[in-house]
Order: structure tokens, then C-alpha cells, then sequence
């Protein structure tokens, strides 16, 4: 039995001006979500918006609170960061991913949003003719966005179906025509938490830099393959990335899952120091500068953005990077939660008839983390999105994040003890109304 009626439903997509609830974005669910919520006072079980769900790491909160109490609030942050934030981003990369890049080259952002924003500009603009940006998807909806912003085509593929060596024979394709200034992807990904494995990352990176191609890796879920244990700094397994096999690399490094401290707004670039000190003509002639890439992005681009990052935020940043590579905070402990929660809410889904999407990688099945997938007998991602609410369940269409498959994603982050009891009745009604043949 549905919870809420289609006519209630279509009223909240009709008074929200929402203009294909198929296809709506994640803000849109939202205000669905919110809409039924406040007019009948009924909870929903909320897997629409990857917000974290885990209590802000303390220990930042302390670090920027003193900082303020210092006074740095009186003057404006170094565009291209503080030297405590640089210096404690060069030591973390090295102790979680065993890769050098310097502290010049860790540049700080308003969020990793900022990040692609600015680095998609320097990236679309460093080499005439190479203006497109290469989506390994499913991806996250907010950086299309981003290109439509900015007026930037894109090319995008569903990894689905090339996986493993077969990612080598697309991305040649993909890249054939020379037009590609970046490959973007997330890893773990957002929304099917696959990973990417060593051999994939090594085919991208072999082909970023056969084609002069740069790699931007977007590790918002950080060592948070809980399949492994990655949270020992300077102790192998490391985290994997494309920067063990290129120099054409820009990691994203986010505060917001890994220490819940997303309402701070506060990431980081690590880049390349090759890739920082490369001299672009394309971009000299727009920026009349030198045309060093990590200049022109700091100075250039990102400055124009956001004008620096909240000075108190860059030492609460640097703190819980300081004390993780002294192994004082175990930030991939501290998220284990997270898979804790996917592992019951995907039993709760497959005993009443869902399947996992994406649930497999190359070599074993997909991990428990933020995000998973689910799709209903056949059902597009649209019926399925729409369906759900009625039984007061939000969730995003997968058809919105570039895939190919169909179904809906679902985050874990605002799952609560006392809604597993609340979705599982919900989960069999809707089993029952909705028979698969």
C-alpha cells in the first residue's frame, strides 16, 4: 500500500515547478522529499542527498576554533593557501597514497566543486583544439553542470561494459579524435561505489599520457573501499590512483566525507608538480602571464572564483591531515559506519526484490560504503525514482548521472537505527504491490 497518493505527489511536482520528476536532480528530489514530509508529518527514508551522516571530527572544529581565537580572521588567506594547510596535504599524500607531490602543488578550494570548476577552465583552455571534457561515468550530476556553465562540451561513456582491459580499446576511441583536454571520474565512484582497480588506472593513465590528456580523480570517499585496510599511513595496501602511472594528474581531496566536515566548504587540489610547472602558449596569450599551468589556476582562475578559502577552515584542515598521518586520527575507521549501513539497507532491498546494479568490479564484488545501487525487474530509472517516493523512499535516477543502466542511487549517509524497521515494512508493501514476473 502506497503511502502517498499520486495526486499528493504530482501537487508537490506541480507547486516545486519540478518539470520531469523522472529525471530530477538531486535538489529536486530533496524538495519532493521535504514537501510530502511537511504536509503529512511522515518521515521519509532520505537516500537522495549525499550530505554526511556522521558527527563532525572534533578535532577540526578545535584547530579552527583556535585559529580564529588568533586572529586570522582579520586577514584575508593567501590565494594559493596556508603553509601549514600545503605542508600537511603533501605529507598526507604521501603517507596514504605513496606519491610526492609538493607542498606548492596542494592547492586548497572552496570544496572539491570549486576544484573542478576551476580546474575544468585550465584544463578546456591549456591547448587549442583540446576543449572537451571525457566523463567516465556514472558520475556526479553537479560537474556536467559545471560545463554547461561554462558553455564546455563533453564526451561520456557508461564503464559498465568496459571494464578491466576492455576500458583500453573505449577510452582509444574516446581519445581518437584529440579533442579531450581531461578525463574525470571518481573513485570510489559516485553513484555505483565500483572501483576502479591497478589495471584500469594504469590503461588511463598510459593513455592521459600517450594523448596529452589530464586525469582529474575526484576521491571525495578517500580510502573508503572498506574491502581494504587503507587507513595505516606509510603502511601498504596504499590507496589506489592514476598518479602512479602519469604525470597528467589533478587529485580531489575533500574534507567533507572523510571527516564530515562539509559545511565548512573546504578541499584540496593535489597536482602534478610536472603538471603545475608546465608552461601552456594557449594559456599565456588569454591570462598574459607565463602560462605555467598551476599559476595561471591559482591566480588566474580559482582566485577569480572564490578569492581564496576561509583562512580559519585551511588550519582545521590541516589539523585532521596533520594528526591522520600521525596516526592520531583514523579517518577510515571513523566512516566504516557507512558500509555498516549499505550492507543492512541492501539486504532489506534484495529480499524484497531489488537487485544490486553496478555489483561487481574486475576481479570481486562491489564493496558497502556511501552509495550503492538498485534497480526493480524492469523498471526504467524514472519509474523506479517515482515509485519509491510514493512508498516514502527518495533516491536519484541513475539516468542522471550518465549511466546506461536502470535504476536509482542510494546513499547511506542519513540512514538511522530506528528506519530499518520503517524501510523493511515499506520494502514489502512495495514487493507486494509491485510483483516481478
Amino acid at each position: 500500500m502506497k503511502i502517498f497518493s499520486q495526486e499528493l505527489v504530482d501537487k508537490a511536482v506541480s507547486e516545486l515547478h519540478i518539470a520531469n520528476l523522472a529525471q530530477a536532480t538531486i535538489g529536486e528530489v530533496l524538495l519532493v522529499a521535504q514537501y510530502l514530509e511537511q504536509q503529512t508529518g511522515i518521515p521519509f527514508i532520505r537516500m537522495d542527498q549525499g550530505s554526511p551522516g556522521l558527527p563532525v571530527n572534533r578535532l577540526g572544529v578545535e584547530a579552527e576554533k583556535a585559529a580564529l581565537d588568533r586572529g586570522v580572521g582579520s586577514q584575508y588567506p593567501a590565494a594559493a593557501g596556508v603553509p601549514e594547510l600545503k605542508s600537511a596535504a603533501s605529507e598526507f599524500v604521501k603517507a596514504f597514497l605513496d606519491i610526492d607531490i609538493s607542498p606548492r602543488s596542494c592547492v586548497p578550494t572552496v570544496g572539491s566543486v570549486a576544484g573542478s570548476f576551476g580546474s575544468f577552465i585550465a584544463c578546456t583552455q591549456a591547448t587549442k583544439g583540446k576543449d572537451k571534457v571525457l566523463f567516465i561515468d556514472p558520475g556526479f550530476p553537479i560537474q556536467k553542470s559545471q560545463l554547461r556553465v561554462m558553455g564546455v562540451e563533453w564526451k561520456e561513456f557508461d564503464v559498465y561494459n568496459h571494464r578491466g582491459e576492455a576500458l583500453r580499446a573505449k577510452l582509444e576511441e574516446m581519445l581518437s579524435e584529440g579533442d579531450v583536454a581531461a578525463i574525470v571520474y571518481s573513485n570510489p565512484n559516485n553513484p555505483a561505489w565500483i572501483c576502479l582497480e591497478e589495471q584500469e588506472l594504469q590503461i588511463i593513465g598510459e593513455l592521459a599520457t600517450k594523448h596529452d590528456v589530464i586525469v582529474m580523480e575526484d576521491l571525495a570517499y578517500f580510502c573508503m573501499d572498506f574491502r581494504r585496510d587503507l587507513g595505516h599511513p606509510f603502511e601498504p595496501p596504499f590507496a589506489p590512483t592514476v598518479a602512479r602511472y602519469t604525470d597528467n594528474y589533478i587529485l580531489m581531496l575533500s574534507s567533507s566525507k572523510i571527516f564530515s566536515y562539509a559545511g565548512q566548504r573546504m578541499a584540496l587540489l593535489a597536482i602534478s608538480d610536472k603538471l603545475y610547472e608546465r608552461s601552456y602558449p594557449a594559456l599565456a596569450e588569454r591570462y598574459m602571464g607565463t602560462g605555467l599551468f598551476g599559476a595561471t589556476l591559482v591566480a588566474s582562475i580559482l582566485y577569480m572564483i572564490t578569492s581564496g578559502c576561509t583562512a580559519s577552515t585551511q588550519y582545521a584542515y590541516a589539523e585532521m591531515l596533520r594528526l591522520s598521518v600521525k596516526g592520531e586520527i583514523n579517518f577510515v575507521e571513523d566512516t566504516r559506519p557507512y558500509a555498516e549501513r549499505a550492507e543492512r539497507m541492501k539486504k532489506i532491498f534484495t529480499d524484497n526484490g531489488f537487485h544490486i546494479v553496478y555489483d561487481y568490479d574486475v576481479t570481486q564484488s562491489v564493496g558497502d560504503g556511501f552509495f550503492f545501487t538498485i534497480g526493480y525487474g524492469q523498471m526504467s530509472s524514472g519509474e523506479l525514482l517515482k515509485e519509491l517516493l510514493y512508498y516514502g523512499v527518495s533516491s536519484i535516477s541513475l539516468s542522471t548521472t550518465g549511466s546506461q543502466q536502470q535504476g536509482v542511487r542510494a546513499c547511506t549517509s542519513r540512514m538511522r537505527e530506528e528506519l530499518y524497521e520503517v524501510l523493511q515494512e515499506r520494502m514489502e508493501a512495495f514487493h507486494q504491490d509491485h510483483p516481478i514476473e
